[in-house]
């Protein structure tokens, strides 16, 4: 009888302990560094578009531009590195709308050729590699590892946009069409330094995503605004690399070098500022 009861004693004091496990372990997965719940972004949606009929536009043209994270306006853009419980870094958001939200990413800026989410994996570096991997007894042996994709190697954004004139509202205004992560990385083969676009997202469609995540707004954590807003509200430094043109689309770099690049960049841009301007009357 005596070793029944301290049997039945052990397993409850082994039940209570597993209960106050689970229990401390219930309320580590619970606990919230918020003191409010937030509502706002996470459950916003994109502002839609002002009707537009092809009668009312007056003028248009099409222009690439880039936006460089190392800027201190498009830092939001860069970080944080690590995913965080509230915030993404741009190219983390687009990922996971690739993986969980449907977002389509294709091969150009011309939204045609659909790209598998292995084939965007592919074309950010992320996949298997051999390396040289030290082993217990001292000696080098080749090893096949998967590597994940390096967000560091995305410093810069090109993004498709529209200008036009509303002669309805009598405005000049744009919209953004497409952007495009660019990614900077060394090539193992060569050694040299490599730029490439791996996809385009429809930015219209990235919207819905874009409307429910946070920019890191670093005056006030209470007032930020979401990515969407933050495109919308051209919140974002740039400069012009292309413009729509006879010659395909040609980049600027490619007939012009050095500060005249730079030059030239401005000039689209005060193009598009005169003819606003002159179709005004003071």
């Amino acid at each position: 009888m005596y070793h029944i009861m301290k049997r039945i004693l052990v397993l409850l004091l082994s039940g209570l302990i597993l209960m106050a496990v689970q229990l401390q372990q219930t309320n580590a997965q619970t606990v919230d560094d918020e003191i409010y719940t937030k509502q706002n972004v996470p459950n916003k949606k994109p502002m839609a578009y002002v009707s537009l009929r092809e009668a009312d536009v007056m003028w248009s043209k099409k222009l690439w531009q880039m936006i460089d994270c190392r800027k201190n306006m498009n830092q939001v853009l860069y970080f944080p590195k690590d995913d965080m419980d509230d915030r993404k870094s741009l190219i983390q958001l687009i990922l996971h709308g690739v993986d969980n939200e449907g977002l389509t990413a294709y091969q150009t800026d011309l939204f045609k050729e659909i790209m598998t989410r292995d084939e965007v994996y592919d074309a950010l570096g992320a996949g298997e590699e051999t390396r040289d991997v030290r082993q217990a007894d001292g000696t080098m042996e080749e090893t096949t590892v998967q590597t994940g994709v390096r967000y560091e190697e995305i410093k810069k954004y090109m993004i498709k946009e529209q200008w036009y004139f509303d002669r309805k509202y009598s405005d000049m205004r744009v919209r953004i069409v497409g952007i495009c992560p660019i990614r900077e990385y060394i090539d193992d083969d060569t050694g040299e330094k490599r730029k490439s676009q791996p996809f385009w997202v429809y930015f219209p469609e990235a919207r819905s995503l874009l409307s429910n995540w946070e920019v890191f707004n670093r005056h006030n954590d209470a007032q930020r605004i979401s990515y969407d807003d933050y495109f919308q509200q051209r919140r974002f430094n740039s400069y012009v690399v292309q413009e729509s043109n006879v010659y395909g689309n040609r980049l600027i770099d490619e007939y012009t070098t050095g500060i005249n690049t730079l030059l030239e960049a401005r000039k689209i841009r005060m193009d598009i500022f005169e003819f606003e301007h002159d179709l005004w009357e003071y």
